[in-house]
């Protein structure tokens, strides 16, 4: 059964496009967008906003384009005519079998899971959830692109040309480190010599006022509050609230669009940059405090909003039944990093603050489920021996939450000697 006429079919095709890198890029006066999809997935669709709402009716005008290449499990394909500051969103058409780790769905508007920008947030309706509310097997076919943020193409300059020259990681040894939590716009917004205009914003922990305060505390790094792009509960939402602490994530690569003093259209993103090389010149590193444990699609019952809509089966651990998630997070929903296109997903994340975005280390919010596998609790798990490991990251600093909700979850003392 299904509800609704909206689905959604697209209107042109795409040029063959690249495999690599995954997400949105701009590529020759076009955009290539590369999309890791599960064998079932039947075909791909971008949806392209190409206006802003209009005024009356709060709606965009959309270009529907398919992705016309696959290559291994990447379909892929390039749009002309796209370039920097374009939002768009993703759309997996398959099979409906939701007690099979299966909840394809083209009326749903999905983040691309590699954008490095998002704009906007989800606003708890119904369209966002992926079944009929009192019918969980049931599709639930209401388009949901007016209703859920955006990904957001970064100009290359604030991206991989963004420049880095003269920034120098501080690598203070973890013995003489002293370490200060930071959430970036309470910390800025209570800073009465942050100017108005910068508080609560990432250019605002870049101020000099700022940093003098936390060189004058003997500060060597920061460890900022979660920095991912996020999205509320759907019980915050109908109250009228907010999630202030953010471990809620809805993408692992985008910095969060609300602290940028800049605005959106991806500029966050060198906003971020700036950050951390102002507070790398001031010898202090940056921490950020990481969740890859669950993911704001909270349960079963949870919205439609990026990993569910991709491939659910791939990014959650399910339990025995099927339909149900479990939690070991508290969160509604645990992602299974013995799977290994979330395990793949996390290291490219984690790579890419370290690489593109310069950060000197991550704290791991309930970092046993990175070792959790279907038998417990494994600290020599495929994930966590590639973070080890990897060169990349065995270079930064690891620290983790040593436990988490699930069976045999706390862990203080047990985790590798390269993990604080």
């Amino acid at each position: 059964m299904r509800t609704g006429v909206h689905v959604i079919t697209a209107s042109e095709s795409s040029a063959p496009g690249y495999p690599s890198p995954l997400g949105g890029r701009v590529y020759a006066d076009g955009l290539n967008v590369s999309v890791r999809v599960p064998e079932l997935a039947t075909d791909v669709i971008v949806s392209i906003a190409e206006d802003s709402p209009n005024a009356e009716s709060g709606t965009h005008s959309w270009r529907h384009v398919r992705l016309t290449s696959r290559t291994g499990d990447v379909v892929h394909g390039w749009i002309p005519g796209v370039g920097a500051g374009t939002r768009y969103g993703i759309r997996v058409v398959g099979p409906w079998d939701p007690a099979h780790g299966m909840r394809f769905n083209s009326a749903k508007l999905l983040v691309d899971p590699y954008a490095m920008a998002v704009e906007g947030s989800w606003d708890g309706h119904s369209s966002c959830f992926g079944y009929v509310f009192g019918h969980e097997l049931t599709r639930n076919d209401e388009d949901s692109a007016e209703h859920v943020p955006l990904s957001v193409v970064v100009d290359p300059a604030d991206a991989e040309h963004y420049d880095w020259s003269g920034d120098a990681r501080p690598r203070t040894p973890l013995a003489e480190s002293v370490i200060y939590e930071v959430h970036v716009k309470g910390f800025t917004t209570l800073h009465p010599d942050v100017p108005e205009h910068l508080r609560g914003t990432y250019a605002g922990l870049a101020h000099p006022a700022a940093i003098d305060h936390l060189t004058n505390l003997g500060v060597t790094a920061v460890e900022l509050l979660p920095v991912y792009e996020t999205g509320d509960e759907a019980h915050l939402i109908k109250t009228g609230l907010s999630n202030y602490w953010g471990y809620n994530p809805v993408s692992w690569f985008a910095p969060r669009g609300m602290f940028s003093a800049s605005g959106a259209g991806g500029s966050q993103v060198r906003e971020f940059k700036d950050m951390v090389k102002a507070l790398h010149a001031a010898r202090i590193e940056v921490i950020l405090d990481v969740v890859y444990n669950h993911t704001c699609e909270a349960g079963s019952l949870g919205p439609t909003l990026s990993w569910r809509g991709i491939d659910e089966g791939a990014y959650y651990m399910r339990s025995h039944n099927g339909f149900a998630q479990v939690d070991c997070t508290g969160c509604g929903n645990t992602i299974d990093a013995t799977n290994p296109a979330a395990m793949t997903m996390i290291l490219d994340s984690l790579r890419y603050w370290v690489t593109q975005m310069h950060v000197d280390g991550f704290r791991f919010d309930l970092a046993p489920q990175l070792a959790r596998t279907s038998t417990g609790i494994d600290m020599l798990s495929a994930c966590m021996s590639a973070i080890s490991a990897d060169p990349v990251l065995r270079d930064v600093k690891l620290i983790a939450e040593p436990w988490d909700i699930g069976p045999g979850g706390y862990q203080l003392g047990n985790f590798p000697a390269q993990w604080s």
